[in-house]
């Protein structure tokens, strides 16, 4: 039997959640605390809130609690593709490191209180390893509070 977790998906959600997606597309998007900073950082392209136009823009994402995660980092501060995505939560991540691929994905933000905290303490975490992978460190949980996230789904 599955158990659910902080993101509220069981173990065979979570696993069907990229099954739809070749083999060697999941496991660049499944990566693990090992990963280093290239491994993490994609394109999107949201479409812009006032304009309509696309935009696209580098950014790091995350693995965490079986899921995949977009987050503004430590501040908070407000940022266009946040606000995008609430305004149209359909976009395109964009792998380019290694594997490139145009996935149509969809975004939820994370609003929660519980699996805010879970989900930004297993961020924190994986870079807080000594071998630096997000090239931001050391950081401590309370400075990301207040962090933009995003929960990614692909579409099939």
């Amino acid at each position: 039997m599955s158990t659910p977790n902080t993101t509220g998906l069981t173990g065979s959600a979570r696993d069907a959640a990229l099954s739809h997606l070749p083999n060697h597309i999941r496991r660049a998007i499944e990566i693990t605390p090992a990963a280093g900073t290239s491994e993490r950082i994609i394109d999107i392209t949201t479409m812009g809130r006032h304009t309509g136009r696309a935009r696209r823009i580098e950014i790091f994402f995350y693995r965490a609690a079986g899921a995949t995660y977009l987050c503004s980092g430590a501040a908070g501060t407000a940022t266009d593709w946040h606000a995008n995505l609430l305004a149209n939560p359909k976009f395109t991540f964009h792998l380019k490191n290694g594997i490139r691929a145009d996935l149509p994905a969809w975004a939820t933000p994370v609003t929660e209180p519980a699996e805010r905290q879970a989900v930004l303490a297993e961020i924190v975490a994986d870079l807080n390893q000594p071998h630096d992978p997000g090239t931001i460190g050391p950081t401590r949980l309370e400075d990301w509070a207040d962090s933009r996230l995003m929960r990614i789904s692909f579409r099939p």
